[in-house]
């Protein structure tokens, strides 16, 4: 699916979230943060790449409720196999951590071996606090039982998705919704 265009992507999918409820759920989580966050400036930790259309909007959400934020951001991935893999760094955050609250501001959270190792990276280079932010979560029983999303937008079935910043071998991100591929 990856060779396909944008256009040839969405005509063989299922839209599983448009954009106007995409738009209420990013709302929904500056509003929360902007509550929990009040009065502090956070680092606002963005993991690229696919976390990039969500950061973008809910920093501007933020920012209409008056609530600042450090901008950083970092680059963060696991190798995909049978037995999962380490964490490969491609950019660490230049912001000092120590003493900090954080923000991490992911796409989605699936089974939560990167977010579980970003956070604990914070941690270790003094964050006070690590909160997680995601567009979406994944419903399933593979999660990490240890790693929980603080602020979440959608809950999306189980199924290989795209769009909003999620992709399909680094293609498809773009797009303004999310979907599946069909079954």
């Amino acid at each position: 699916m990856s060779k396909l265009t944008l256009e040839q992507a969405v005509a063989q999918a299922d839209l599983l979230v448009d954009r106007p409820a995409i738009d209420a759920a990013i709302a929904a989580i500056a509003d929360a943060i902007a509550r929990d966050y009040k009065g502090e400036v956070p680092v606002f930790l963005s993991i690229m790449n696919g976390a990039l259309p969500f950061a973008g909007q809910l920093a501007l959400e933020l920012g209409a409720r008056g609530q600042d934020a450090q901008f950083d951001y970092m680059q963060a991935s696991r190798y995909h196999g049978e037995s999962g893999g380490e964490l490969v760094w491609k950019h660490r955050p230049v912001s000092a951590l120590f003493g900090r609250r954080v923000l991490l501001i992911d796409d989605i959270l699936d089974e939560g071996f990167t977010l579980q190792g970003v956070r604990q990276w914070c941690l270790e280079q003094g964050a006070t606090d690590v909160r997680i932010a995601v567009l979406a979560v994944k419903k399933h029983d593979r999660c990490l039982p240890d790693v929980q999303a603080d602020y979440a937008g959608v809950e999306l079935p189980d199924r290989f998705v795209f769009g909003f910043g999620m992709d399909v071998s680094e293609t498809l991100r773009p797009l303004p919704a999310i979907y599946a591929m069909k079954q």
